[in-house]
């Protein structure tokens, strides 16, 4: 039987800069520690049981909930997310359940409709505190979450919690919130997660892209990194189906990628001489990286898809009709917030009616934004 104890003791194998689950900084509120979970499995449970996570199946990644079955949700994202995160933090013999806690709970604060709801929500706020997805995620598991009596919220260890605060990618770099303004560099955890979503959200995309027939394969043939692998999987196989041949390419991506980020950061760690996590603390540059070979040619793969997915104009219609939804909602119930269910109304006089709104439309699927939106403005729609 393996208890808690004989878990923690197994990470004494993991590298002397891990953080180690017994060396947490612990809890807001004080809890007993459970018999057989180490405390970031528990996180990782929480976050898996919240209605928060569940909600990430009908939210958008690029394409709306409605436009198909096979593209890609928040939810899906963050599965693939967890997936390269751990196998990054296993061969580099980092902690894998806090990689996985954090993976699971970095999208948590993100609106319907992605991007373009991010964006309604940020200006609507603009005067009230603002709208930052990190943040927001930060407070669906410190507080818009209510399942135990002894306290709001999932009650989160530290680190996962920085994890969420401090999700960064080179597309997404927003300031932290106090008290997790600290200076020197995040858990190498902390960094694993952050290259992984890249490297998911990139590659996936594409996929997306190409299932969708915004992109076709003919414009890739100028992007090294998907010519090189093409070329490649046609050689080993030169009768393979085209279905198959493009999961094949995706799929060789995602492994080119991720062993470059090991070999990287394993070639970093050594360079930088790190030891324990305080030196990981003190180096002011990411150590979780790409090699200097690997970079541009993702650069570029980040740039096409920019110009021939994300500035694709039926994606720009799905993004301006997006954003015309949630300013719609977010005016109807700053007008009349009797409109907003009880349980939500019951939070006006206490946190004000712009950041009670804010989070009720934040909690929002694509699919009940929708939904309200018909009840409120389509004559004919039951309320």
């Amino acid at each position: 039987m393996l208890k808690r104890k004989d878990l923690e003791k197994r990470e004494d194998l993991l590298a002397p800069y891990a953080q180690h689950s017994r060396m947490t900084k612990g809890r807001v509120y004080k809890e007993a520690e459970h018999d057989y979970r180490s405390c970031y499995q528990r996180d990782r449970d929480r976050i898996i049981y919240s209605t928060a996570f569940r909600r990430l199946e009908y939210k958008t990644q690029v394409f709306v909930n409605h436009e198909g079955d096979y593209y890609r949700t928040r939810l899906t994202h963050t599965l693939e997310v967890s997936q390269i995160a751990r196998s990054i933090a296993r061969a580099l013999r980092l902690n894998e359940d806090l990689v996985e806690a954090i993976s699971l709970a970095h999208d948590l604060g993100h609106t319907p409709f992605g991007h373009s709801g991010e964006d309604a929500l940020h200006d609507m706020m603009k005067d009230y505190g603002g709208f930052e997805h990190n943040a927001q995620g930060l407070r669906v598991v410190d507080y818009l979450e209510q399942r135990y009596p002894e306290f709001p919220g999932l009650n989160l260890t530290y680190e996962v919690r920085v994890g969420i605060i401090k999700h960064s990618t080179s597309f997404d770099r927003p300031r932290p919130a106090i008290p997790f303004e600290s200076k020197g560099s995040p858990l190498l955890e902390i960094q694993v997660v952050d290259i992984a979503d890249e490297i998911a959200y990139d590659n996936h995309d594409l996929d997306d892209g190409i299932t969708s027939g915004l992109i076709k394969e003919t414009d890739l043939r100028h992007l090294r990194l998907w010519a090189d692998k093409k070329k490649a999987i046609e050689k080993r196989y030169p009768r393979i189906k085209d279905e198959i041949r493009k999961y094949q390419i995706i799929r060789g991506l995602i492994n080119d990628q991720v062993t470059d980020v090991i070999i990287q950061t394993e070639s970093n760690i050594k360079k930088f001489g790190i030891r324990t996590i305080q030196d990981v603390i003190n180096i002011p540059e990411r150590i979780v990286q790409s090699s200097k070979n690997m970079k541009p040619l993702r650069d570029a793969m980040r740039e096409f898809l920019v110009k021939n997915l994300y500035q694709h104009y039926r994606v720009v219609r799905m993004a301006n009709k997006a954003y015309r939804f949630i300013e719609s909602l977010f005016n109807i119930y700053l007008d009349k917030p009797e409109q907003l269910p009880p349980s939500t109304q019951a939070r006006l006089k206490r946190e004000g009616k712009q950041r009670v709104i804010c989070d009720y439309i934040a909690g929002m699927t694509d699919r009940y934004a929708l939904d309200e939106y018909k009840k409120f403005f389509e004559p004919y729609e039951r309320v």
